[in-house]
């Protein structure tokens, strides 16, 4: 088997490298990450330089892949490790660079070691792994990180001697709903009540929703979703990392796998919400406005998405990281997980001592917030104890 480090997607043939994805993820696709790379949204400018794995066979065959990143910094990765670099830097070590298997500002759990249909899971997935950690103590980094992995994937990684990390998002389930009214049924009255309310508010603002999947879009609409996208960290926090080339690539490319939710006031767009859509599966990815409208973030960013996974028949929809708001709107607490392989001892004790009791907090959290779900009976929404799918 032959295991090589690239540094450009397009050094993997789109078709071999898709192949490798059974589940449909439009995040690890090769078009997704080659849009990131077309348009300089990954690169020497941001520090995402990509370390891509792969594993032929002696023919060329592509068997697996792991998407690796070389970081010299922790933006845009959502599994926050911000304080164990400060710790470093308190000892006098230095942290950075470290590498990083994630979709670089994409907090969706999914597949990072991919592997072809008709090859040997288990040797690929071992060879992709013991490889990831050599490539890793050969460039001497402080730590390899692998971000929002599957079930599956973490027990691999563990069973190698990562750390296992657990956090928390909120996802909605589709319980073969026929349509919202049926989703809402299973609501106590009050909290049935006020989401009624709250989708009436956009009604009564007299807005029109439109929504668009990206091969239908026209370039007023990518350009208007771009420009909304930017304007929240403008507001906010950050910076926007993605751009308008990237928004047009991957709307051309990715075509139905890109989801654009759009409000208008009197024929003006004034607010919209960037979704991508898996084989059974719709993420949240990014929202924006440019005037206030009371419950119009739920409406666009939440409601819309569920009436979408209902209606296109989709098991689930991941509106993105954190809000324990969303719990009250029926989404419900699931936990994710990361794997960390650290290269100093000392560190690593450290690191698995807060990890352990990190996760006992994290537990208890989750079990605390279900209990504030909107379900008249909640023995029918227990704590998902999995993240779903892949």
């Amino acid at each position: 088997m032959r295991l090589t480090v690239h540094d450009s997607i397009d050094d993997i043939p789109a078709a071999d490298w898709n192949r490798l994805d059974g589940e449909g993820n439009p995040f690890v696709r090769h078009e997704f990450l080659a849009a990131l790379e077309h348009n300089e949204c990954v690169g020497e400018r941001f520090g995402w330089l990509p370390q891509h794995l792969t594993a032929e066979d002696d023919d060329g065959r592509l068997l697996g892949a792991v998407p690796l990143y070389l970081k010299d910094n922790s933006y845009g990765e959502f599994v926050f490790d911000w304080s164990w670099a400060e710790a470093y830097e308190r000892a006098g070590i230095p942290y950075y660079p470290k590498l990083v298997s994630a979709m670089p500002y994409t907090p969706a759990p999914g597949p990072r070691l991919l592997t072809a249909p008709d090859a040997a899971r288990q040797p690929v997935t071992e060879a992709l792994i013991g490889a990831s950690l050599e490539h890793a103590q050969q460039l001497s980094v402080s730590s390899l990180h692998w971000l929002f992995t599957s079930d599956e994937e973490t027990r691999l990684l563990e069973q190698h001697g990562l750390l296992r990390r657990t956090g928390c998002q909120f996802h909605w389930f589709n319980d073969d709903y026929r349509d919202f009214d049926d989703f809402l049924d299973t609501f106590t009255s009050a909290k049935r009540k006020k989401l009624k309310r709250e989708r009436r508010r956009t009604i009564e603002a007299g807005l029109d929703i439109e929504v668009v999947h990206g091969h239908d879009a026209s370039d007023e609409q990518i350009a208007t979703a771009e420009m909304f996208y930017r304007t929240t960290f403008d507001k906010k926090w950050g910076f926007a990392t993605l751009n308008l080339g990237f928004f047009h690539e991957v709307a051309r490319t990715l075509g139905p796998q890109l989801v654009l939710v759009l409000a208008r006031d009197a024929g003006r767009y004034v607010a919209g919400a960037i979704c991508f859509r898996g084989a059974d599966a719709l993420y949240g990815r990014h929202w924006g406005c440019v005037a206030e409208y009371h419950s119009l973030h739920f409406e666009l960013c939440y409601y819309q998405g569920i009436d979408y996974c209902i209606r296109e028949g989709l098991s689930r929809f991941e509106p993105g990281a954190q809000g324990e708001h969303k719990v009250s709107r029926g989404f419900r607490p699931t936990p994710t997980w990361s794997a960390h392989w650290i290269a100093d001892g000392r560190f690593r004790s450290a690191i698995a001592d807060f990890l352990a009791r990190e996760a006992g907090g994290m537990e208890h959290y989750m079990r605390d917030l279900t209990e504030h779900l909107p379900f008249k009976n909640l023995h029918a929404a227990p704590l998902a104890t999995e993240t779903s799918g892949f």
